[in-house]
């Protein structure tokens, strides 16, 4: 049985790529590459369609990471995709309570966490990752290295479920 992982931003062409990146090489470095599937999404339609930022998978390329994003071609969490994943990530609170707000029962909404919650780093009242977008490409950097650390959390807590 596959393990179905979503991880949700706001236009799914900067944090989520990224993070969908980490997630799936983290994945990949354990051998659960082929018992988890790892996706992502934006809680907005702004850029379904595009491709990921350019800064974002500059950043995962200068960090290592060899592929995921470049591929990658923006979408919306629509409401009935609860039925389709197991795990639902949000990168920030805002988004947190949007994916929420569209849950339909108790059971969808126990489907999503929030990245930050396992990051050893964060302080209790700074869960978000920053989104990048507005700034300079060092703020992709930046950006990234929360989310290698939001995805560690996650696994070395538990969150993921390994079968």
């Amino acid at each position: 049985m596959t393990y179905r992982i979503c991880v949700v931003c706001s236009g799914n062409i900067c944090r989520s790529p990224m993070a969908e990146t980490v997630l799936r090489a983290r994945l990949a470095e354990e051998g659960l590459d082929g018992s988890h599937t790892v996706d992502s999404a934006g809680t907005g339609g702004w850029h379904v369609g595009e491709p990921a930022d350019p800064r974002a998978v500059a950043a995962l390329v200068a960090a290592g990471y060899r592929a995921g994003a470049h591929d990658h071609t923006a979408r919306r969490f629509e409401r009935d995709w609860f039925d389709r994943y197991d795990l639902v990530v949000a990168m920030d609170r805002g988004h947190e309570r949007e994916l929420r707000r569209l849950a339909r029962h108790q059971g969808d909404a126990a489907k999503v966490v929030l990245l930050r919650d396992h990051d050893p780093d964060a302080a209790p009242d700074d869960r978000d990752v920053p989104d990048p977008y507005y700034g300079e490409d060092e703020g992709f950097a930046a950006c990234l290295k929360i989310i290698e650390r939001g995805v560690d959390g996650l696994l070395d807590a538990g969150v993921v479920v390994r079968s």
